[in-house]
């Protein structure tokens, strides 16, 4: 049997979706008993969210005020706290898994295993290497306890419909001081999340500047989209940074990607190979995005885009 602990990654009110896709990795495990540690300053909204996963067998509710804010170096301690008699702890591989989980091992003492895309035991993984060109096979040994990133893009994310049992474990431990929270910086926006979105679209260099990457947005907002850029788009100042998709920026697996001005270089495919059907438009007929592409149109993204737009607008009026 396989006890499986899985961190809860979310914003004190909503669960994020990445958390429901790591229960699907948990679920490949053989005989898995699982459980989602919340950690909030009032956990309570998220750990019934956290229950209601099919699945799910407890959740661990740790009520902090220290917790109001997910600090690594804060909830590390706690984590690795639950963590004693399970056999797998895993966080998602986002920007918050990234920051707490090798935090997590350290404390324990444990192996970490980045970016799981497939379980063929409870021992065995599989992972991506080389910008997603190779996959590579990893064994642990039997017996080790393992702390583990999953690959998000690569699991659907776990239905609703389970009943977990929610417990409030109250853990008594010095937690550290050095490392505080200041403050957040983020766009205001009323679009979807960029990783859970069922549908982004993405606008490359090929827009000129920043106002007209600002043509994407209507687009987007036609078609209920995130919006993504390139990494050259994000360099040249038309996007910011935390919109950036592909190999150093966040991996996707949409049910529909449309890729605009992008030319598909192997770090930005890396980081949509898993889309469910991917739409490119560029004008350059022998652009490398072509080849992954499952609906291709060549020509002037400056002409297509309205006319795209207006179409849509047929359709929604009709």
């Amino acid at each position: 049997m396989a006890k499986v602990l899985i961190v809860a990654e979310h914003d004190g009110r909503r669960l994020n979706p990445s958390t429901a896709r790591c229960v699907s990795c948990a679920r490949a495990l053989p005989e898995p008993e699982i459980a989602i540690a919340v950690l909030a300053a009032d956990g309570s909204a998220v750990s019934e969210q956290a229950a209601a996963l099919s699945g799910v067998h407890h959740v661990l509710r740790i009520d902090n005020p220290a917790n109001a804010h997910a600090l690594a170096a804060t909830w590390a301690p706690q984590v690795a706290a639950l963590a004693k008699g399970f056999t797998h702890v895993l966080g998602p591989s986002t920007t918050f898994g990234k920051d707490l989980m090798p935090r997590v091992a350290a404390l324990l003492g444990a192996p970490q295993l980045s970016d799981i895309m497939a379980v063929e035991s409870a021992q065995r993984f599989r992972r991506p290497v080389y910008a997603g060109n190779a996959i590579l096979t990893v064994e642990v040994p039997a017996g080790t306890q393992l702390v583990a990133t999953v690959r998000v893009a690569s699991f659907e994310a776990a239905p609703e419909g389970g009943s977990a049992a929610i417990e409030s474990i109250p853990l008594s431990l010095d937690l550290p001081t050095h490392t505080r929270f200041v403050s957040l910086s983020s766009g205001a926006t009323d679009r979807p999340d960029l990783q859970a979105a069922r549908r982004v679209v993405s606008g490359g260099r090929a827009f000129g500047s920043a106002e007209k990457f600002n043509l994407l947005y209507s687009l987007a907002d036609k078609l209920g989209a995130a919006v993504g850029a390139s990494r050259a788009a994000v360099d040249a100042g038309y996007a910011p940074n935390d919109l950036q998709v592909g190999q150093t920026g966040k991996i996707i697996a949409p049910e529909l990607y449309v890729a605009i001005g992008i030319s598909g270089a192997i770090q930005h495919l890396t980081g949509i190979k898993d889309a469910r059907t991917i739409v490119a438009i560029n004008k350059d007929a022998e652009a490398p995005i072509f080849e992954v592409a499952d609906i291709g149109l060549v020509g002037d993204l400056f002409t297509i885009l309205p006319e795209l737009e207006q179409l849509l607008g047929s359709q929604g009026s009709a």
